[in-house]
């Protein structure tokens, strides 16, 4: 394969091949491989995996995953962004649309491709006919923070339901849900009918019953919902969760190390949001943590990076690289061993 260019490589800048992941993997053990080792994979270049040795350029030595892992990960990332932005535009049409015509008012009959349920009690209805109808797979996110003891309690016997029926089922939330000990209880009684991932933050409630119903919030306080039977509004949102689960980390793995001594996997998170430009009470919402807490991280934050004010903490903040996507760790690079949940 000596001599082999980019233009005859098998594939782009996005992926790396099986002959790159051996090359990657041998410069991680000697410390150096040979420039001509890396001419027939030029991925590790363009992945910057490998950079020349500037005490000998004909070797090549390589970069460590963690400092190439934003860079692979922010297309993805910016990717999944403009998905959830995508998603609450479609929510807001949806409610825009829902009065316009009687197929989408409360009470259309069945087999309606959007209906909308007007009260708990209806959307409990609804659900619980969803749930006596799946057979496959229940796909959720969970926003907030630790999820309530009578929330997990409630759902307990329809979630029984389906393990007993084979159904398996897949749950996002955000890292703060980890310290519940209710969830663990709940996850550790489900056994291995239940994987749970969480990220920093995820989009609002989503249920998806089988990949051919969803529901959705369709206000601030829950209380009306939209039930979407509709084919390509239901494949959307079954990408935007996949999507979403491939960035999240397993619970039962660790969170990454951000790398920054004195500065956490959850402070990493809010400076990228600081840096964005948002206010403590959104940071607050969106990482499901409390803003009182939301400022004691911020407080740390400046103490640790010797900050006296905002303004130069948003400095220090892009000074150190904390400004860019955060928890990017659910990639898996050469030589790191991917992790799931059972």
């Amino acid at each position: 394969m000596a001599g082999l260019g980019a233009d005859d490589h098998p594939h782009g800048a996005d992926r790396l091949c099986e002959a790159g992941d051996r090359v990657y993997s041998r410069a991680v053990r000697r410390g150096r491989v040979p420039r001509a080792d890396a001419e027939p994979v030029p991925c590790l270049l363009e992945l910057a995996l490998l950079h020349p040795d500037p005490d000998d350029m004909d070797w090549l030595v390589p970069t460590a995953p963690q400092e190439v892992m934003t860079r692979l990960l922010r297309g993805v990332h910016d990717e999944v962004s403009a998905s959830q932005r995508r998603v609450g535009e479609a929510v807001a049409a949806v409610e825009r649309y829902a009065g316009l015509g009687p197929s989408v008012v409360p009470g259309a009959g069945e087999g309606t491709a959007i209906r909308v349920l007007d009260g708990l009690s209806r959307i409990q209805a609804a659900m619980d006919e969803a749930t006596e109808a799946c057979t496959t797979e229940v796909l959720t996110v969970q926003p907030g923070g630790i999820r309530p003891e009578h929330e997990l309690t409630e759902g307990l016997h329809r979630a029984l339901a389906l393990r007993g029926r084979g159904v398996r089922m897949r749950d996002l939330y955000t890292h703060v849900a980890r310290h519940g000990q209710g969830l663990l209880n709940y996850l550790e009684l489900m056994g291995g009918s239940v994987q749970a991932r969480t990220l920093d933050e995820v989009i609002d409630r989503l249920i998806l019953f089988d990949r051919t119903v969803a529901f959705i919030p369709a206000n601030a306080d829950r209380t009306l919902a939209l039930e979407l039977r509709h084919p390509a509004l239901v494949e959307y949102l079954v990408t935007v969760f996949e999507r979403l689960w491939r960035l999240a980390i397993p619970l039962t793995a660790p969170l990454p190390d951000t790398g920054i001594e004195g500065i956490s996997h959850r402070e990493q998170s809010i400076a990228a949001l600081l840096a964005e430009g948002h206010q403590d009470a959104v940071i607050a919402e969106r990482l499901g943590i409390s803003v009182r807490t939301c400022r004691a991280h911020i407080a740390r934050l400046s103490e640790t990076l010797g900050a006296a004010s905002r303004t130069q903490l948003g400095v220090r903040i892009a000074q150190v690289g904390l400004d860019g996507p955060a928890a990017m760790s659910s990639i898996t690079l050469p030589g790191q061993e991917s992790r799931t949940v059972r």
